[in-house]
């Protein structure tokens, strides 16, 4: 029974990695000429780029129009919030120092493929044209993502404050959220094909060298994403409580780390989160608030994943992944991403689509981002799930004090 859940759960992302895995076979055998299928990815693409936009709207609205605004836990939320976003940037942060340390470009040759033309625009022009646009239905666009989701966020923020007037209008935002989860839940059962058929276009046309820059890219996240688990987390289990508290993390991270990894769901592992957090010895007024909401917000998996993926796309489209703004930009990103994927069924798709508006890069730059985050979703989930219960610690050590473990019973 324990076999046949695993299978179930991970039963989408097999079929993704048998669609590309065919594709690259076709590729390989029939070559150039393979191009021809390449209208099965467009499809794909197409219906993909146009049910994200009402799924973004929908998805952050309606969580924003449900806050509970009777919970006095001001400050227990600004901590929360600071540790999600410092931890998230310093994953992202790790990250882009590796990828400077293994460039991934080393791997592609000369073979960049073509991106749209830049426009030279000023600092206040890029910043005006990435936050808003000028008519309501230019917000329908994918090439707006960001100003879509600030859009989304004012319209939720609005809902909320208008108290019992505006309960219609929030059960409208929370039934079009669960439909258009549906939508992408259909959408992605043509995933195999889609991928499959991009990715025979890709290794057919651009040569098996493709290949290197995604063996490439796995072997830097997953390198990444182990040293994180084991350092950084165990890092902050010692700023939480010292070498007692690393002791008792590990110890009891075992369970929901086996559950992350099963279920390959941040959202299924709240369970084992939530017993794994109290018996750290967090607080219970602590534990319930950031565990469920850690699940949706807090992503130090996707945080590595979104800056691997920026660096795949870069290398692919002979860009460098070195200016300052470029950097400001993707980190800026990652923390969106950890954020909007939260819930979202393939949420991390979310991500992709905001990183090509930002960078202006054509849609031929999805199928690459969307592989890799295929191939480290396992990591990516132990890393988003588990992090949450050390979350939890360094919460609950800037709540409560630093003496915070010593009123707790930690021998269970």
């Amino acid at each position: 029974m324990e076999k046949n859940n695993i299978l179930k759960n991970y039963s989408g992302l097999l079929w993704l990695l048998a669609g590309i895995t065919v594709g690259s076979i076709v590729g390989l055998i029939f070559g150039k000429s393979v191009e021809s299928i390449k209208p099965l990815g467009d499809i794909f693409l197409n219906l993909l780029f146009t049910a994200v936009i009402p799924l973004v709207f929908f998805a952050v609205s309606s969580a924003i129009a449900n806050i509970d605004r009777t919970k006095k836990l001001g400050r227990l939320l600004t901590i929360m919030v600071l540790v999600f976003l410092s931890t998230i940037l310093i994953s992202a942060v790790l990250t882009l120092v590796a990828t400077w340390i293994f460039p991934i470009h080393q791997q592609l040759g000369n073979t960049p493929l073509p991106t749209e033309p830049e426009k030279i625009q000023s600092f206040g022009e890029q910043m005006t044209q990435l936050l808003t646009v000028g008519e309501f239905f230019e917000i329908g666009s994918r090439k707006n993502m960001l100003a879509l989701i600030i859009f989304s966020v004012l319209v939720g923020f609005s809902t909320l404050y208008s108290g019992k007037e505006g309960d219609g209008f929030k059960n409208f935002l929370v039934s079009g959220n669960e439909v258009m989860k549906k939508l992408i839940i259909l959408i992605m059962k043509l995933g195999p094909i889609g991928l499959g058929a991009y990715f025979a276009y890709q290794v057919g046309v651009f040569g098996p060298q493709l290949f290197g820059t995604y063996a490439k890219a796995l072997g830097l996240y997953y390198g990444v994403g182990a040293f994180y688990f084991i350092v950084f987390f165990t890092l902050y289990a010692f700023v939480a409580g010292g070498f007692k508290a690393i002791k008792v993390f590990w110890k009891n991270n075992i369970v929901p780390s086996l559950t992350s990894i099963g279920t390959c769901s941040s959202i299924a592992t709240i369970p084992a989160n939530l017993d794994g957090a109290r018996k750290m010895g967090v607080p219970d007024y602590i534990t319930n608030v950031t565990i469920p909401l850690g699940s949706t917000l807090h992503k130090d998996g996707s945080s590595i994943s979104s800056i691997v993926k920026i660096a795949v796309v870069f290398a692919i489209f002979g860009k460098d992944l070195v200016h300052v703004d470029t950097i400001i930009l993707a980190l800026g990103i990652t923390v969106l991403v950890s954020i909007v994927e939260g819930g979202i069924p393939n949420g991390g798709y979310i991500g992709e689509l905001l990183m090509i508006s930002a960078y202006q890069l054509p849609p031929e730059a999805l199928p690459p981002a969307m592989i890799i985050g295929t191939l480290v979703d396992p990591m990516a989930t132990l890393l988003n799930a588990t992090g949450d219960n050390v979350a939890a610690m360094l919460i609950a050590r800037f709540t409560e004090g630093k003496n915070w473990m010593e009123n707790k019973d930690l021998s269970s």
